[in-house]
């Protein structure tokens, strides 16, 4: 079993930054992939940006220049660094782990609960 919880939601108004926290705990032989989506009201859950073991790390355009995701020094861990927030980055923030289970039990994709990012004045 693996746990992922984020932390760091909020409101905040439109240009300021808020900061993102994910941590995946269990049985985690090992983490190939961390990463955080988003959904809005009505709409469907998108990738925000995806950090790979291998040190690589995508965004999606509409944040391209504006938030950053970092790996921790334990690498069960997670950063979401969100500036220059807009109305329309408002919604359920997610993190994702993926990876390979303890005991040869084969890979695991957990999610967390989500955090509420509000951007309004």
């Amino acid at each position: 079993q693996v746990q992922v919880v984020e932390s760091g939601g909020g409101l905040v108004q439109p240009g300021g930054s808020l900061r993102l926290s994910c941590e995946a705990s269990g049985s985690i032989f090992s983490i190939s992939a961390m990463g955080w989506y988003r959904q809005a009201p009505g709409k469907q859950r998108e990738l925000v940006a995806t950090t790979t073991s291998g040190g690589s790390t995508d965004y999606a355009e509409a944040v391209k220049g504006r938030f950053t995701a970092s790996r921790g020094t334990a690498k069960n861990t997670v950063y979401l660094q969100m500036n220059s927030l807009k109305p329309e980055d408002t919604a359920v923030y997610y993190c994702k782990a993926e990876g390979r289970l303890t005991g040869w039990a084969g890979d695991f994709g957990s999610w967390g609960q989500g955090t509420q990012v509000t951007v309004s004045s």
